[in-house]
């Protein structure tokens, strides 16, 4: 800890500490003192130094230390950045406990795939937040983003939604209008409570995951769309599939990837910042 001009004294390393520690905050300092001053290495660490190692040196001792902190040092700024997306790509979403960290770190890695991606969580967690954020991280980013809750359309309108229909496909289809999925293409899909959809159009929207076109109510034509699928569920969907009522291989379709989003009374601090959805919803 002795430094000059007070080489006998502690005063200067302990302002050498905080010096530093004032110019790069993030810098993990590693204090040498002398054999028995354990007073003044722990007064360092209140001072913001990282570790101390006492001499004489046991030089793997400080090796554990050094690589430790270079763990430490490259994990934090792992959360700085993904605490900034939080506010940024996440936007609406807040949340930094670890739970959340690790759905952040996924979004990350799959976004700039094409992998259909799964969300996973009870109403309230942010299913659809996220889907925005996958949307953004990827390189359809520029496209669309659509989404349509399959939960909320009676299922009788639920295909004309998605698939689109001809003009005089069924009484009231005055035009060619395009569905969901045509309007997403070259961007994002959300398939939003996904596992209440009717099984009568699972079938449909399986083939389209198969063969990547749509074909419009009352049109023969067939249509390629290039679009990347995102889903979204509160429902357990293994336990649809055992009662019959989700089919086994479009779950297999729509969960190459599976994010789960933890429940609110799990996430410490965590919310879903209401302002946001008024903000999108006006």
């Amino acid at each position: 800890m002795g430094l000059p001009p007070d080489a006998a004294g502690t005063t200067e390393g302990f302002s050498t500490i905080t010096e530093i520690l004032d110019e790069a905050a993030h810098t993990k300092i590693i204090v040498v003192t002398g054999n028995g001053d354990r007073d003044n290495a722990v007064k360092s660490i209140g001072c913001g130094a990282y570790d101390f190692c006492s001499k004489p040196l046991d030089l793997e001792v400080l090796r554990l230390i050094v690589d430790r902190a270079f763990r430490v040092h490259e994990l934090e700024a792992e959360n700085r950045q993904l605490r900034s997306h939080s506010t940024a790509v996440f936007e609406g979403v807040i949340g930094s406990s670890t739970a959340m960290l690790e759905a952040y770190r996924i979004v990350e890695k799959v976004s700039p795939s094409n992998a259909t991606v799964l969300l996973l969580g009870e109403t309230g967690t942010g299913k659809e937040l996220f889907a925005r954020a996958v949307h953004r991280l990827s390189s359809r980013r520029d496209g669309p983003f659509v989404a349509i809750n399959c939960a909320a359309i009676p299922e009788n309108l639920l295909e004309a939604e998605l698939f689109g229909y001809e003009k005089g496909a069924y009484t009231g289809a005055h035009k060619q209008t395009k569905g969901k999925i045509e309007l997403a293409v070259n961007g994002s899909l959300l398939l939003d409570e996904i596992g209440d959809m009717p099984l009568s159009l699972q079938a449909k929207l399986l083939r389209f995951f198969e063969e990547r076109v749509v074909e419009r109510i009352g049109g023969r034509e067939v249509i390629p769309v290039d679009v990347r699928i995102i889903c979204a569920t509160h429902q357990n969907l293994p336990a649809l599939i055992r009662e019959g009522r989700f089919r086994e291989d479009l779950f297999y379709r729509i969960s190459e990837v599976s994010i789960r989003l933890p429940p609110l009374r799990e996430r410490a601090g965590d919310a879903v910042d209401p302002r946001a959805a008024f903000s999108r919803a006006s």
